[in-house]
């Protein structure tokens, strides 16, 4: 079901998405050679919980963890453990929620674990280019498709795999609401976008073949050929023209150019 927000209840949704960009950047400086992605989950439910606020992500549907933590060709639904320690030259992706208050907020960032080659940085950086090249083309009256079509004709000619199997999604009160967000272009333009909508976009970007195997866990997607894959994500808001990114800080949507 769409939901779309009262003037209240994106004003709740802000406070949500501004408790996880605080959350992202903190968790940001603990990420290092010889870090567990046990440590770094525990590190970020103290830091969603010291908010106020709850980690949308333990629990749900049975998920063990605050935080999905994902390295190398782990696209998403990583799960944290003690023995997975991240090595210099590993790119890992973080991606959590909070609810405050009984709304959501979702967001994911790669991250450069030390020193790391210029081909997994050029990934990590297109694919949250991307991410802002496909939001200019969320607003209301334009279609899903809108979206994912900028995506995908953005990330093409780098000869990446964009990720077909997950996609974007409704979020408001429920972590996953409707539409469905793909990140490439499909045969219909889907849902139209309308004014006070909320939705998750977040390309998962492979640097070879857009195809994914699932992991024994029954959780963990990894590239079917191995390849690295990053993972960037923000919830916005729909509006006239211009969406409002909620999950950045407002040093960031300066950085980026962004409301």
């Amino acid at each position: 079901m769409v939901t779309i927000k009262s003037d209240k209840e994106i004003q709740l949704m802000r406070e949500a998405g501004q408790i996880l960009a605080q959350v992202h950047a903190e968790l940001a400086q603990y990420v290092r050679p010889g870090i567990s992605t046990y440590e770094l989950d525990a590190v970020c439910e103290k830091l969603i919980r010291s908010r106020g606020s709850l980690p949308s992500f333990k629990g749900y549907d049975g998920f063990p963890a605050s935080a999905c933590i994902s390295v190398n060709e782990e696209v998403v639904h990583g799960i944290p453990d003690k023995k997975r320690i991240l090595c210099e030259g590993d790119i890992v992706s973080i991606d959590t929620g909070v609810i405050w208050k009984g709304w959501q907020s979702d967001a994911a960032r790669t991250h450069a674990v030390g020193n790391i080659s210029g081909e997994k940085q050029d990934l990590i950086d297109r694919t949250r280019e991307s991410f802002f090249v496909g939001i200019r083309a969320a607003e209301a009256g334009r279609h899903v498709n809108d979206i994912g079509r900028a995506i995908e004709e953005f990330i093409r000619p780098f000869g990446y795999g964009i990720v077909e199997a997950l996609v974007g999604h409704g979020i408001g009160q429920e972590m996953h609401e409707e539409p469905e967000v793909p990140n490439f272009s499909c045969a219909r333009r889907g849902m139209k976008l309308r004014k006070n909508m909320t939705i998750a976009v977040e390309p998962m970007i492979n640097i070879g073949t857009w195809d994914v195997v699932e992991r024994e866990n029954g959780w963990t997607y990894a590239s079917a050929d191995g390849t690295p894959s990053a993972h960037y994500e923000n919830t916005i808001l729909i509006r006239e023209g211009e969406p409002e990114v909620l999950s950045l800080l407002p040093e960031e949507k300066k950085l980026y150019g962004v409301l």
